[in-house]
Formats: C-alpha cells, sequence, structure tokens
C-alpha cells in the first residue's frame, strides 16, 4: 500500500536575520488511516515541517511526498486531496461562520445545499450552536471560530487532514468535543491524519504513532505505548524529559 505521507531527509533553513535551521534531514513516513503526532515545543519545527506537505513551502534539501505525489512537483494534484487546520485559522471575520463554509466549499466544488448539511452535522458533534451559525466570526469566541475551521477542513472529505495545534487555546470542553470528533471521523471516513501539538495527554489519547521534535530534528519516534514501555515512564511528558534532558517548561521557555 502506498505510503499517505514519506519525507527523505527533508531540511529547511530561514535567513531573515539570521540562519535557523527549522528543519534538519527529518525521515518518516505515515501509513494510510494513521494519526501520527509530531510533539515538541514552539519552534521545534512543528509548523514548517506542516506547511511543506501543505504544498506551501518548498524544502531547501530532501523530498517529500503525498500519496506518492512529489509536493513540489506536484502540488496540484495534492491540493484536492488535503486540508489543514492551523492554530491561527484565516478566516473573513466580518461575515458569519456559515457564508465563509460556503466559501470553501465553492473552492472545492460542493454544493451550497450540500455543503450545508454536511457544515451543520460536524458542527453539531463539535458542540457548536446552531443559533450562531449566521453569526459574524468576529463576534465568535476563539474556540467557536477553531470549531468553524475544524468543520471547513473536514467537510471537503480530504484524504490527508494536517492538523497544526488545533487545540490550542481551547477551553477543556471544547478540547474534549475536538478530540473525539478528530477520532470518530478518521476511524469512520478512513482518513489519516497528521497532528502537530504540544500536549503531550492529546497526543497519547489521539495517535498510533508519535515523534518528539526537537530543533528540527526527531529525537525519538514510536507508539506511544512502546516509548513508555522503552523509557518505563508512566507518559510521555516524562518521556520527553528523559530524551531531552530538560524539563518541558524549561524547553518552552528557550523557544
Amino acid at each position: 500500500m502506498e505510503h499517505a505521507v514519506k519525507c527523505v531527509g527533508l531540511k529547511k533553513t530561514f535567513t531573515k536575520k539570521k540562519s535557523v535551521t527549522a528543519l534538519d534531514q527529518i525521515t518518516f513516513s505515515i501509513e494510510q488511516r494513521e494519526i501520527f503526532g509530531i510533539v515538541g515545543p514552539n519552534g521545534s519545527g512543528k509548523s514548517t515541517l506542516i506547511r511543506i506537505l501543505s504544498t506551501l513551502l518548498i524544502p531547501d534539501e530532501g523530498s517529500a511526498y503525498i500519496f506518492g505525489y512529489d509536493v513540489v512537483r506536484d502540488y496540484a494534484k495534492i491540493r484536492p486531496l488535503i486540508n489543514r487546520v492551523s492554530v491561527d485559522a484565516a478566516f473573513f471575520k466580518g461575515i458569519s461562520a456559515w457564508e465563509n463554509l460556503r466559501y470553501a466549499a465553492r473552492l472545492y466544488g460542493l454544493g451550497s445545499r450540500e455543503a450545508k448539511e454536511r457544515a451543520l452535522v460536524i458542527l453539531r458533534q463539535l458542540g457548536f450552536s446552531e443559533k450562531r451559525f449566521h453569526e459574524p466570526l468576529e463576534d465568535l469566541s476563539r474556540g467557536m471560530q477553531q470549531k468553524v475551521a475544524i468543520a471547513r477542513a473536514f467537510f471537503t472529505s480530504p484524504m490527508l487532514l494536517l492538523l497544526d495545534e488545533p487545540t490550542t487555546g481551547l477551553d477543556p470542553r471544547s478540547k474534549q468535543e475536538v478530540q473525539k470528533y478528530i477520532r470518530t471521523s478518521m476511524s469512520h471516513n478512513g482518513l489519516t491524519i497528521l497532528l502537530s501539538t504540544h500536549d503531550m495527554h492529546e497526543t497519547e489519547m489521539l495517535c498510533d504513532r508519535v515523534a518528539i521534535i526537537i530543533d528540527g530534528r526527531f529525537a525519538v519516534a514510536g507508539r506511544p505505548q512502546e516509548l513508555l514501555h522503552q523509557y518505563n515512564k508512566p507518559n510521555l511528558e516524562e518521556v520527553f524529559l528523559e530524551v531531552t534532558g530538560k524539563a518541558w517548561l524549561e524547553v518552552e521557555d528557550e523557544s
């Protein structure tokens, strides 16, 4: 079976004020219908990797493939197969949730009626009040806006979903609703998901495999339970401490 994602020797360096290596020889693959998590502090390279796989950024070295298509040469073939949710989802804030979703539906060739039906089903499962569906995005809370972003990604029926810190800043209830929907949708629809996060508990709950990324490199990767057993630790945060020799908050402060 073709890998959903395959990356070989990915490297990306930014040189705005000083040279910063965001990704340094990243090699990994994701099987179809798998949830693969990438965990690391801010500035560790998670979002850069997501942007490359989204065809929004070109790597300096190495190759990346989505269902066998090269992310640089075949970007036009890849984009209909994927969707992305980022921590700072872009919207037209002055118009309603529905108007934003209808605009996205047109880009993917979905009819207005079908798009509305799909969107409402997803938003109900996410705990989004239907009464707020026609209110401007700027009047909605951060959590409600993020639920709209998730609905926008899922209702286009992608084969690969790239989630870049989708629950950051959400209240505990909203976070649980989003996590439950991700897992349910993945199992029912056969999605492949790449989840980038710095929430270790979320990773243990959702992911089939996980990689800990530090300074643009994968420090360790494997199934959560395998990593816990390998390092004889009760949770992934303790694994992180063992692997890096640093406390999680210390690394966050350095980013």
